[in-house]
């Protein structure tokens, strides 16, 4: 599969050559030792894993982005010897990636995990797994996230099931995102963008049978296995994809150990008929589970049952204006439990002194109906109708009172129908103009009878909330005559519905009332976003920036509550937001690259003055990378500035800034060869001086394992990984 920018020489480099003749036999063919067992709270040795990256160092780097361009369907392509440290946009606010292949820091548990190779991208973190994504500043639904073409909302009142965890990245072939309210094709309420992670169909000309496999092994007990296989022929498919992947808890730079292991699994089978060229029949069901340890919450999860059934028909080429028509069905449903008492010992001293579980569940079901014409070589135009409803449901219990034996308690319905189009108009073979417009119809249904810790009568009981929701854009976009590169503006505006976490999970609503069902208005996005592309074979560079008005943002305010917990708030503010992210990547030699990304975001809250808070810090990667073909390496330096503009006890339902942050340097390395165009090793260290950090946007850690209020949950100390990939 190539690489966007134009591929280097494979020839092989005379330095490379005998560093391989010096790398000791044992250590070429396996790069680590089997021998050392990676225990919970151990870290690795790297006896063996340093050699073999010492040696490459000096042909190192961080590598180039992978291909933009989907697998191919009739050809297996060989693979990559890349490791992913940052990607480029393909086209203007738009990223194309491939989730398969690694990324650095240790390849990625999960799909907020990923999302963080992306500049603009950073997570509300909670220690091993399952953090949060946050574009630009901007979290939860403000981002539309689907996998495979469907929403998986999560349960959790506090989003410790984020949409993202139920996400194996290495179990599809494309991640797309699109920065700001620049589609309204895949969802409502996309203010701060789409993140869509998705599976090609797989076509055959004959009979056969294709396979993506890759086992890895790291520093605090990591170890995952995943396979994706696929068989079929001319008119039929099957293909089963499954992952595992588990770590124990892992040790900061100063040796303390944070309580943050998980295990997790998913299945996913996928059955499809393909009668002719473009036509495609698909039915699609999986399931997955797993559990989590969280230092930063009073409650670990236990379970996290996913399942999940959708069905997909695809017509193309249907005439001369109709291209094509789609259609999709979906089905999915999130069990997740939590408790106090698995993964941990109830803290005496806490709000909970005693075992506690609690069993959450939500079912969303949906459909999409889409159509697309095309009028000769200048206009064509996508559109078509969605909808989702979901209902959410709870209940409790204890060790001696197990909450199987509970009944369910239905709190929340949750609805939207959509309408949209969306068109390119090509002015001429350089400039082209695509717009969108969308209209929603969003209801949701306060089920509750009481409300509160201390359970008051809930004055909201049985309503329905319902509004119509515009939303639309415009894009110009231009090639430049005298240079080969691309300049764009998009003006788009976004209304959305409070989610389900804003509704339902504060313990208060706007301006002192019991709850925030009634008061909290629909978020209203303009946003401006501005950038330009260069692409020779030497030099890729770009730069993308942003501003906007939200009027009526979602804030949360918290308040100390004592032996209660904190008392959460959730009123509409109006705020400002910008920011910009810049990459470059230049082609210093036929086999070695260097490059740098840098990312900045910033909002105000124009209603009270000051910042909005949870806000991501200045970030910058540089990274330099060798490519002879057979071997790879690469070093990635991350720098992180200190965060100063935090507004203190305000956030949203996951996190909260309760400081100041400093910043941070960490330093990665990594190093591939390729035993073959099927099969590949690939080496990584990541924080290799050990540093003590944390990230801005994090949880504080829990008192339970014997964190302060305010003290951050730090990141992993000095981690060693191999992972060995293949396909066939």
């Amino acid at each position: 599969m190539p690489n966007m920018l134009p591929a280097s020489r494979v020839e092989r480099s005379p330095l490379c050559a005998a560093l391989r003749q010096a790398i000791p036999p044992s250590v070429r063919a396996t790069g680590v030792r089997a021998d050392r067992p990676a225990d919970e709270g151990r870290r690795w040795r790297f006896s063996s894993l340093l050699p073999s990256i010492g040696l490459a160092f000096p042909c190192a780097a961080a590598a180039v982005q992978p291909s933009a361009l989907p697998r191919g369907e009739t050809e297996l392509a060989p693979l990559e010897t890349v490791v992913v440290t940052a990607v480029a946009p393909a086209s203007p606010l738009t990223v194309i990636t491939d989730p398969k292949v690694p990324r650095q820091p240790i390849p990625a548990s999960d799909g907020a995990d990923y999302l963080k190779t992306i500049p603009g991208f950073s997570a509300i973190r909670n220690g091993g797994s399952n953090g949060d994504p946050v574009l630009r500043g901007m979290f939860g639904s403000r981002l539309n996230i689907l996998s495979n073409g469907s929403p998986m909302p999560g349960a959790c009142p506090a989003r410790m099931d984020a949409p993202t965890s139920y996400i194996s990245p290495e179990n599809f072939d494309r991640l797309i995102v699109i920065k700001g309210p620049q589609s309204v094709l895949w969802g409502p309420g996309a203010s701060a963008g789409t993140i869509r992670f998705e599976r090609d169909t797989p076509r055959f000309d004959k009979a056969g049978v294709r396979f993506d496999g890759a086992v890895l092994a790291g520093g605090y007990g990591r170890n995952d296995q995943s396979a994706d296989l696929t068989f079929g022929d001319e008119r039929f498919y099957a293909r089963v994809t499954a992952n595992h992947a588990h770590s124990q808890d892992y040790r900061d730079g100063d040796g303390n150990t944070v309580p943050s292991r998980w295990d997790k699994w998913n299945t996913d089978l996928t059955l499809g008929f393909t009668p002719d060229a473009d036509t495609v029949f698909e039915l699609t069901a999986g399931t997955g589970d797993g559990n989590a340890r969280y230092a930063g919450r009073s409650m670990d999860g236990t379970r996290f049952r996913r399942e999940s059934l959708s069905g997909r028909f695809e017509k193309r080429n249907l005439g001369e204006t109709l291209r094509k028509i789609e259609a999709q069905l979906y089905y999915n449903d999130a069990d997740h439990v939590m408790d106090n008492f698995t993964l941990r010992a109830p803290d005496p001293t806490s709000m909970m002194p005693n075992p506690m579980a609690a069993d959450v569940n939500r079912t969303t079901v949906g459909g999409r109906l889409a159509a697309t014409w095309q009028w000769g070589t200048r206009f064509d135009l996508t559109g078509g109708m969605d909808w989702q409803r979901s209902r959410h449901r709870s209940r409790s219990g204890t060790d001696v009172s197990p909450y199987q034996d509970a009944a369910w308690s239905k709190d929340a319905t949750l609805g939207n129908l959509g309408w949209f189009a969306e068109g390119t108009w090509h002015a001429d073979a350089m400039q082209r103009v695509v717009a969108g417009a969308r209209l929603d119809l969003a209801s949701a249904k306060d089920w509750r009878t009481n409300v509160g810790m201390m359970p008051m009568p809930n004055p909201s009981a049985g309503e329905r909330r319902t509004a119509v929701l515009p939303s639309g854009f415009v894009r110009y976009e231009r090639d430049l005559d005298a240079l080969p590169a691309t300049v764009y503006a998009g003006l788009g505006h976004v209304e959305r519905f409070p989610d389900y976490w804003e509704l339902f999970a504060p313990n208060m609503g706007p301006s002192g009332s019991s709850n925030a069902f009634d008061g909290l208005r629909p978020e209203k996005t303009t946003q401006l976003d501005i950038g330009a592309q260069y692409r020779t074979a030497a030099l890729d560079a770009w730069v993308s920036a942003y501003a906007g008005y939200v009027q009526n943002f979602i804030l949360f305010s918290y308040a100390p509550g004592g032996m209660m917990g904190d008392t959460s708030t959730a009123r509409n503010v109006d705020a400002a937001i910008m920011g910009a992210e810049l990459g470059v990547s230049y082609r210093l030699a036929p086999s070695w690259r260097v490059g740098s990304t840098l990312a900045y975001a910033a909002g105000n809250n124009r209603s009270d003055g000051g910042p909005l808070p949870q806000m991501p810090p200045l970030e910058l990667r540089l990274s330099a990378n060798y490519d002879s073909g057979a071997w790879s390496a690469g070093v990635l330096w991350r720098l992180v500035a200190a965060q100063h503009r935090v507004a203190l006890n305000e956030g949203n339902v996951v996190g909260k800034d309760f400081g100041a942050s400093s910043g941070f340097g960490t330093l990665a390395l990594n190093a591939t060869y390729a035993f073959s165009k099927h099969v590949k090793l690939t080496l990584g260290v990541d924080n290799l001086f050990n540093r003590t950090y944390s990230e801005h946007l994090n949880l504080a850690g829990n008192a339970g394992f014997g964190y302060g209020a305010s003290v951050p949950v730090n990141e992993p100390g000095r981690t060693g990984w191999a992972r060995l990939t293949m396909q066939f």
